[in-house]
């Protein structure tokens, strides 16, 4: 790969409240960031791109994604009859348009039969255009519990260790844990725990002597608590669920427990929580309890990461962008703070520092260019004008141009 200069733009790293001062060039070489400065300096013996009036920034993260999900089915057994071929343009096409919006990493919470690892794969080795993925393979749950579908049943600590074992022999970077009911699984309750602290910590044990952390699915407040004794890495959702609805559960107790073990929290908040709020933008009883649930995260020291579970129904694969604002507002983040979510914060989370997440010589050239600036105007992430994944440029069809 020829160095590549990008000139004439703002620079936002990843790190800091605001764009870089004296600042205005990139320079790429071997699909790596090389140099971050003036232009003058970078451009000697490069192809220069001038990208007057844009922002780069580092590429997307979004912490939690379904790749093999359709989000336009709405039942697991409409998912199931989708046909092998089918589903594999599906991945494709998903893939394509999550770096078309400038996602360029995703971490992959669960799916039934290691389509995404393959696909995985295919990126990684240059033969599909697609984001950096990291993927979890078969989600461990209970006989009959949320996600049972996927194949990742276990009924004790040996069958949770045999289910964990698969998923490494698949080769997965993540090991997902049900710990609590969903919505999306007919008999079951969000609410109910469904994974003992005991038994989670035997699944983060066996993903701890491969090298691999352990992401947990938590709605209900006793299924967060057990994520919390048991090791995890990531809690899923984490929305304290109770009688009264996701958020009207929330124990402070609970999210000192997540602070002490080093949790991180995906809150997959989608661009479709946009109907939390009224017409006139006032937040609605479930937007003021989880509201609630992310200050008394963050005043316990709990950091957040951008997610949106895309895949679930209505959830389209892509639309991060239009996620970031909601979880912002809800979340009581500022602009910088939002962006870090999604792009350093994402990448310390995912274990990804040296790789990803900060526009810094030496990683990856996962580079967002877009129209304006999104430290002041979110909606600029919406206008993407072109991506780096790796140091390959994306076309506006998601291919490798």
């Amino acid at each position: 790969m020829s160095a590549l200069a990008l000139v004439g733009l703002r620079v936002w790293d990843g790190d800091g409240t605001d764009c870089l001062a004296g600042v205005d060039a990139l320079r790429v070489e071997d699909g790596k960031i090389s140099a971050v400065g003036r232009s003058g300096e970078l451009a000697a013996g490069a192809t220069v791109r001038r990208v007057d009036g844009a922002t780069a920034l580092p590429g997307l993260i979004d912490a939690h994604v379904h790749l093999c999900v359709d989000p336009a089915l709405r039942t697991p057994a409409e998912q199931e009859r989708v046909e092998p071929e089918v589903l594999e343009r599906a991945l494709r096409q998903r893939a394509r348009a999550m770096l078309r919006a400038g996602i360029t990493t995703a971490r992959d919470l669960g799916g039934p039969r290691w389509h995404e690892v393959a696909l995985r794969d295919a990126i990684a080795r240059d033969e599909l255009p697609g984001p950096r993925l990291l993927c979890a393979g078969q989600p461990v749950t209970t006989p009959g519990g949320h996600c049972w579908f996927w194949g990742g049943e276990a009924a004790d600590v040996d069958e949770i260790r045999a289910v964990v074992r698969r998923q490494l022999e698949h080769g997965v970077d993540w090991i997902k844990l049900i710990a609590t009911g969903g919505r999306a699984t007919p008999g079951s309750s969000p609410l109910d725990a469904q994974l003992d602290a005991a038994q989670i910590s035997a699944a983060v044990g066996e993903a701890a002597a491969a090298g691999r952390r352990v992401a947990a699915h938590c709605h209900g407040t006793a299924g967060i608590r057990n994520a919390a004794r048991g090791g995890v890495r990531s809690v899923e959702h984490c929305s304290f669920a109770g009688a009264g609805g996701f958020g009207s559960d929330l124990d402070p107790e609970v999210c000192d427990a997540l602070a002490a073990a080093g949790c991180w929290v995906s809150p997959t908040v989608n661009a479709g929580w946009q109907r939390l709020f009224d017409a006139d933008g006032a937040p609605g009883p479930f937007a003021r309890r989880m509201a609630r649930v992310y200050a008394e995260l963050r005043r316990a020291g709990v950091p957040l990461v951008a997610s949106t579970d895309a895949g679930i129904p209505g959830v389209a694969h892509g639309d991060l962008a239009s996620a970031l604002p909601l979880l912002g507002r809800l979340a009581g983040l500022g602009a910088a703070q939002t962006l870090r979510a999604a792009t350093s914060g994402a990448a310390d989370a995912l274990e990804l520092s040296r790789v990803t997440g900060r526009l810094r010589p030496g990683l990856a050239a996962d580079v967002l260019l877009v129209d304006g600036d999104p430290l002041r105007d979110p909606g600029a992430l919406r206008r993407p004008l072109w991506v780096l994944a790796r140091g390959h440029e994306i076309d506006s069809a998601g291919e490798v141009a």
